[in-house]
């Protein structure tokens, strides 16, 4: 993965507006908490493979970046992202490590479903 560059990010999300696009975003500090010590909450979500369409998808910040996508009745909403990747098979990846390389972060789009 590579820095974000925030004009080839906006215009990959570009790409895939208003269309049905498979959805992959994940957030965690559970494997990197601390779990010997009460004050440490461990937190997570993780979605694979759902079926979007947006008619917005934007990018801000000036880093860490945020990326929205605007629902028909709702947005998908990522903060934190640091790197990002083009696929050869169109897939935008993209993720937010923290300053020891770990994934806090990520947020996938693609035309195909992800492997499992």
């Amino acid at each position: 993965m590579n820095p974000i560059d925030k004009s080839m990010v906006q215009h990959a999300l570009d790409s895939f507006l208003n269309r049905e696009v498979y959805l992959h975003l994940e957030t965690t500090n559970g494997a990197y908490a601390v779990h010997s010590q009460e004050s440490n909450m461990s937190v997570g979500a993780y979605i694979r493979n759902a079926r979007i369409s947006f008619g917005r998808g934007v990018i801000t910040g000036d880093g860490p970046y945020r990326v929205g996508l605007k629902l028909k009745l709702g947005w998908v909403y990522a903060e934190g992202l640091t790197d990002f990747e083009l696929t050869p098979e169109g897939q935008l990846l993209l993720a937010g490590h923290d300053q020891e390389g770990r994934l806090a972060v990520a947020l996938e789009l693609s035309l195909n479903p992800f492997d499992l």
